[in-house]
């Protein structure tokens, strides 16, 4: 191919030109050939392998030679025919959750707030918050070109093969606008309820609910089940390519695209009529087709949204009023063990089967045994279940008018049920622990964890493979993971050289992972998504983890010494080394995200930003803060050391007016960077 580029530059130019043309053309119809045979008819010709020497040879040829690329080439066109499924997508603009309120008081507090802040004027939008997956969308010239989940609001994964099976989700706009979109791809209730009729009939597992339904089908690899599923969507924001005075312009705009947008919603003028678009909502939440899982309430005024700001999470022009959970009675039919991946030792509860919030509830885990004392759960009660924040199932009550003197209190245990070592209690813990690090129940939950989707996300490698996996020698640690051969997948029932291949790829994929992914797969006590992060921005790697000292550790900004201690332990244990040594010889990614300062000029100070500039956009000021060793703030406080005026200032400027904040212009923060660089 060097040569051949050579040659394009010589006399032979006009020669090579063609001949390669000739090439793309045989191999797109080839690529279309085995996508109809594959997607369409099921009856592939070729094996994976084959194919995706076809599709690299086209992709190398189009990445050398750009001029050549044409629209309707495989590699171009939008469809289940591209091969793209989950590969990782950066998002231009992080898509965010909301913050959940749980009482009108709350929602009435943020109307209070920002009426204050901005003017009695403003307007809010109400909506119904719908209980499905978020999705982006680009299109390209009115095209789609491209679908997107969440994730972790920073890197999601393509899915617009599946995207394309949705009906609801036009290809074409009415428009050939360049722009993303935001919204919410979710399961209609009568389809859930279809499909779990059909799964009774054939013997197999119902689905637990829509919300998981539907996450789960956006994320198949078969494309023709997702359009078999009829999945829907909401349309409820543009996020670039189109700007816009107002929320509810925004919405007005996606509706004349041909898009489908939130179908109920109020714009409201006052905190009554906030309240009062909620309680709407709230009555008829049983008869939508969809299942939502609250309110949102948004300001209207995008303008007034960007003075606002965000946080690292939430946005701060918005809130989602969760309702009060429904409850339901039923029965509690026993009481077992269950041993997490840090040993811990609960119970939980099994139920006769409910439907509560959406789902179907057939047991419950609790917190430790202390908690099953305090609400004196016995086998054979009658109790009151509900989901908090309408997700997690837990028991609020038992109905004590309803025993009858049959019921069975459970005894607390002193041995673990898997491997039979002694449970302990670790200082003024309460929760009850195996202290045998090799029990087969830790292994099993350790694993499960390092592979699901927060974690190092290797899809296709459920739970019930990784039991098998387990069973049959294959799988002692989550390092044996990587060590994994084609011909292991194989010899297990139901895979095929597809779904093998498929698995192999995706445990390969999953060694290109963030640190901060691997140390949340890590199962370190404490440390959840986001401290894991916290640690990968700090730290050029691992092993400069793995040296830190507590103090280090706990001089960490938003790092406590409960979780500084938890991982200093953890990477002293002699077991970690070993599992970061192999996971180093294995090719997983160990380096961190730390971000060179240019200076610490702003060390230990927080700055907030008000106004507009000439030439700086508030993001590019926000990365000259954070370069410069500050925080940026997107609020003014007492602990704010400099706020940053531009003209049309805010209230935010009052505010630090009142407070006695030094308020500076963009020239003197430019100024101070440019004294701490020297």
């Amino acid at each position: 191919m060097e040569d051949l580029q050579m040659n394009l530059f010589g006399n032979d130019n006009n020669e090579e030109i063609e001949k390669l043309k000739k090439e793309l053309k045989k191999l797109r119809e080839e690529i279309e050939y085995h996508n109809k045979l594959y997607y369409e008819q099921d009856e592939p010709e070729i094996s994976d392998y084959e194919y995706d020497k076809l599709t690299q040879r086209l992709r190398k040829i189009e990445t050398e030679h750009p001029e050549l690329v044409i629209k309707t080439s495989p590699t171009q066109k939008v469809g289940g025919k591209t091969k793209n499924i989950f590969t990782q997508v950066t998002h231009d603009v992080q898509m965010q959750s909301l913050q959940d309120v749980f009482s009108l008081e709350d929602v009435s507090a943020f109307v209070q707030k920002a009426k204050e802040e901005f003017g009695e004027d403003i307007k809010f939008s109400v909506e119904t918050k719908i209980d499905g997956l978020s999705i982006s969308l680009e299109y390209e010239e009115g095209i789609l070109v491209r679908g997107s989940t969440r994730g972790d609001g920073f890197v999601g994964e393509d899915v617009t093969p599946n995207v394309l099976m949705i009906k609801d989700i036009p290809q074409k706009l009415k428009n050939p606008d360049t722009i993303e979109v935001r919204g919410e791809v979710y399961l209609p209730r009568k389809e859930f309820e279809k499909i779990n009729e059909e799964l009774i009939q054939k013997g197999k597992q119902q689905l637990s609910n829509p919300r998981n339904a539907a996450a789960g089908t956006l994320r198949q690899l078969d494309s023709e089940l997702v359009k078999q599923r009829n999945l829907s969507v909401f349309i409820f924001n543009v996020q670039k390519g189109k700007t816009f005075e107002t929320h509810t312009k925004n919405l007005n705009y996606l509706d004349e695209m041909g898009m489908k947008t939130i179908a109920v919603r109020f714009l409201c003028k006052s905190e009554k009529e906030v309240i009062n678009a909620i309680n709407e909502i709230g009555k008829m939440r049983d008869n939508l087709e969809y299942d939502i899982d609250g309110a949102v309430v948004k300001i209207d005024d995008l303008h007034i949204r960007q003075e606002m700001g965000q946080t690292v999470k939430v946005p701060k022009w918005a809130v989602a009023y969760k309702y009060p959970p429904e409850q339901k009675e039923t029965k509690v039919l026993d009481i077992v063990l269950q041993v997490g991946r840090t040993g811990q030792v609960t119970p939980v509860v099994v139920l006769e089967p409910v439907r509560v919030a959406g789902s179907i509830i057939s047991k419950t885990t609790l917190h430790n045994f202390d908690f099953l004392r305090q609400k004196d759960i016995r086998i054979g009660d009658t109790v009151v279940i509900q989901k908090a924040g309408d997700v997690i199932p837990e028991v609020d009550h038992v109905v004590l008018s309803k025993r009858n003197g049959n019921e069975s209190e459970y005894p607390i245990p002193t041995k673990c049920p898997v491997c039979g070592e002694e449970l302990e209690k670790e200082g003024e813990e309460v929760a009850l622990r195996c202290t045998n690090s090799e029990c087969p129940a830790q292994t099993y939950r350790s694993i499960t964890h390092f592979v699901s989707r927060d974690c190092m996300d290797i899809v296709g490698l459920g739970d019930a493979i990784v039991d098998t996996l387990i069973d049959k020698g294959l799988l002692k640690d989550i390092t044996d993971i990587y060590i994994l051969k084609f011909e292991d997948f194989m010899e297990l029932e139901g895979f095929k050289e597809k779904s093998s291949q498929n698995l192999i790829d995706a445990i390969n994929s999953s060694k290109n992972n963030t640190l901060d992914k691997l140390l949340f797969g890590l199962g370190i006590r404490h440390i959840g998504k986001k401290a894991s992060k916290i640690l990968a921005e700090n730290f050029e790697d691992i092993y400069e983890i793995s040296n830190a000292s507590v103090e280090e550790l706990n001089a960490i900004e938003d790092f406590g010494n409960i979780m500084a201690i938890s991982v200093n332990e953890f990477f002293a244990k002699e077991q970690t080394k070993k599992i970061i040594k192999k996971l180093d010889e294995f090719g997983v990614n160990l380096k961190g995200s730390k971000k060179e300062k240019k200076s610490e000029i702003f060390l230990g100070k927080t700055i907030c930003i008000t106004g507009s500039f000439d030439n700086f956009s508030r993001d590019e000021i926000v990365k000259m803060i954070e370069e410069n060793s500050g925080k940026a703030s997107s609020s003014v406080s007492k602990k704010t050391s400099y706020l940053i005026a531009g003209e049309a200032a805010g209230s935010k400027l009052t505010k630090a007016q009142d407070l006695g904040i030094q308020i500076i212009s963009i020239d003197e923060f430019l100024e101070m960077i440019k004294e701490g660089n020297n």
